[in-house]
């Protein structure tokens, strides 16, 4: 079985990508920050254990975008909300674990994904929380069908998005794994 590592990207378009960075810091150069933020965790978490896919926005030009390494798998992040694109691209996976990331942690690293793989080893699903309530990491073992209610009524961008989504599956036994930190406003950047 395969394990699957998919990391949600968007265009790094001014005003399309890390728009409350962009607030802080300038729409360009928070989608600068975000080119190059993106492409450093690709180049370090690239690993033969797992398959690492690109979950891209906007479809199209994702799917045909060369700011992304051309090696890497692509799939359409599709409509909807956070929820239903994680959904979507985590149903979509080859047979076996898979796990979504944001391309918006500086501080993941391979051990740290490596953790979460092996924390499926005795759990259904695995989540690795922010400290803003918010989560850096979410996995699925994927020997059962994904729950119907995963990711309803999450309050997506809230400090309830954790406890949330972990409501929304009352019946997984969940892992959980380091927190990290997200950037979301200058005041997260490292």
């Amino acid at each position: 079985m395969t394990r699957t590592l998919i990391v949600m990207v968007k265009e790094p378009r001014p005003g399309r990508v890390k728009t409350r960075l962009g607030r802080d810091i300038g729409m360009v150069a928070a989608a600068w920050w975000f080119r190059h933020q993106t492409r450093r965790l690709l180049r370090r978490l690239e690993d033969p254990r797992w398959e690492t896919v690109l979950a891209v926005a906007p479809d199209r030009e994702g799917l045909s975008s060369r700011i992304w390494p051309a090696h890497l798998r692509r799939i359409p992040q599709g409509a909807g909300d956070l929820g239903d694109r994680m959904a979507r691209a985590l149903r979509g996976a080859p047979p076996g674990p898979a796990m979504v990331i944001g391309a918006d942690i500086p501080g993941i690293t391979r051990p740290h994904i490596a953790r979460a793989f092996a924390a499926l080893g005795g759990h259904d699903a695995v989540i690795g929380p922010a400290p803003d309530g918010g989560y850096w990491l979410i996995g699925l073992k994927r020997t059962a069908a994904m729950p119907a209610g995963l990711f309803h009524g999450v309050r997506w961008s809230s400090a309830q998005a954790m406890a949330d989504t972990l409501a929304s599956a009352p019946g997984l036994r969940w892992a959980v794994v380091e927190t990290l930190h997200d950037v979301d406003t200058a005041d997260d950047l490292p």
